[in-house]
């Protein structure tokens, strides 16, 4: 009953990360909406907008001047980049807070509340009426998943304590991540062209409520003690200054900026350098869905057979991160430019999953294991990437060009690999006061003891 209980709580925090991915691309076709109305227009762009998606939420952005003439300063386009960056950008605020909440009330409360507040923010969308209702429950949604993604995450690392159990399963969530931003625009469109601009929020808010409903079933917040007798996570800004976590943390910043820096700005210059059609710039990202899947899933095998080298999977995926990066430019036709986008999201994956476990059992041998803290860590990291990209990027490609913002994140990614050597030795470490192997070693000693020695034998 204790493994249902996990393996059921592993598809509430998949079907959380997938919601979320799916709300931050879904909004993709009703922003022509939007712009006609604050230009005056009062009318519908049209529906066929998600066909020139390129798979991402910031993605579009670039495409709607070619369909909409900018307004005089290009105060739309400016204004699109803002939301789709607030997001990240409260997601970066409320992260540290988030984190060391997690760490004194538990796991499963955060979660319940931020699948709370995305329901809200969900509902905000399909009811929106204006920018700046938009624009609120787009950051609405960055609030309910610092508490949802970071506590969904903390929770698997949590109990899904051994290898390779811990790798396989924050391997399906980085899977979940991956296809909700596929999906979403081919579902978004497909409602919003038949179904009305509201159809698409209203289900991803049902299949909200749902996940939150089965949650409160799995594990009630509160109704044990067994948390107020858990040990004191090691606060936020000591886990910063903790070198090992330091290093992981900018790489998981570091490989995401080539995907975040990319999707706002390679839909025009597709248009510019190669006279890319529509369908073509829609189909940009589909098909790195599939080597962000197998990256996830060759990982996972290696780690299960060489654990000890999970500082070079991540090192391999930055250098094969890198390298597909400053291939980017000299690519001439639509076919071409798959290949090194593939190469990028099969490098992330390699990253991803290397080093999310790699977190977890930093916190295990230096610290205390309790883990909201640390992946509240990792969400910021992935937070600055996302936060600059829409923003940052188009003013890089305009005043350098697009080829040097290539070059730029190919040549970050390649020069950081070899810093994860300082990770080679982590295997190595000994469990010094984690209060989990002191079960291992010792009786139960107290009431959490007792909890947590049950929690194993099960």
């Amino acid at each position: 009953e204790a493994r249902r209980q996990r393996r059921l709580l592993l598809v509430v925090v998949c079907v959380a990360l997938l919601l979320d991915n799916m709300l931050y691309m879904v909004i993709v076709p009703i922003i022509p909406d939007y712009i006609a109305a604050m230009r005056g227009g009062g009318g519908t762009a049209g529906p066929s907008a998600p066909a020139g998606s390129n798979g991402s939420g910031g993605g579009n952005r670039s495409l709607l001047p070619a369909r909409y003439p900018p307004a005089a300063g290009g105060n739309e386009d400016v204004q699109i980049g803002v939301l789709f960056a607030s997001k990240a950008m409260l997601q970066l605020l409320v992260n540290p807070l988030s984190g060391t909440l997690i760490d004194r009330v538990g796991y499963e409360a955060p979660l319940l509340a931020g699948l709370a507040v995305m329901f809200l923010s969900t509902a905000t969308f399909a009811f929106a009426e204006n920018y700046a209702t938009l624009f609120a429950a787009r950051s609405l949604q960055g609030l309910g998943s610092a508490f949802a993604d970071t506590a969904g995450i903390a929770l698997i690392a949590d109990r899904y304590a051994e290898e390779p159990a811990r790798s396989r399963a924050l391997g399906t969530a980085l899977a979940c991540i991956s296809f909700g931003s596929l999906a979403a625009p081919p579902f978004g469109g497909v409602l919003y062209e038949f179904a009305g601009k509201r159809v698409p929020f209203l289900v991803l808010a049902c299949v909200c409520l749902l996940d939150g409903l089965l949650l409160l079933a799995l594990a009630p917040p509160g109704a044990t003690g067994a948390r107020a007798n858990m040990p004191v996570g090691t606060p936020i800004h000591r886990l910063m200054i903790d070198p090992y976590i330091a290093v992981v943390a900018g790489a998981l910043a570091t490989c995401n900026i080539p995907l975040a820096f990319l999707e706002p700005t390679i839909a025009n210059w597709m248009k510019d350098s190669m006279g890319a059609s529509e369908w073509e710039v829609g189909l940009t990202w589909l098909p790195a869905f599939f080597p962000h899947v197998l990256g996830v899933y060759v990982t996972v095998r290696l780690a299960a057979a060489y654990p000890h080298l999970q500082w070079f999977y991540g090192a391999l995926g930055m250098a094969i991160i890198g390298a597909s990066s400053c291939l980017v430019p000299a690519c001439r036709n639509f076919g071409q430019v798959i290949i090194p986008l593939c190469g990028i999201c099969f490098g992330i994956a390699l990253v991803d999953t290397a080093l999310l476990p790699t977190l977890a059992f930093l916190v295990d041998v230096r610290h205390v294991s309790v883990y909201g803290s640390v992946y509240a860590i990792a969400d910021i990291s992935y937070s600055v990437a996302y936060a600059l990209g829409p923003i940052v990027a188009g003013q890089i490609v305009h005043t350098m060009g697009f080829a040097q913002l290539n070059l730029g994140m190919g040549l970050a990614n390649v020069l950081y690999a070899p810093v994860l050597l300082f990770l080679k030795n982590v295997c190595q470490m000994k469990p010094s006061h984690s209060e989990r192997n002191i079960l291992l070693e010792e009786g139960p000693k107290g009431l959490y003891d007792t909890i947590k020695m049950e929690e194993r034998k099960g």
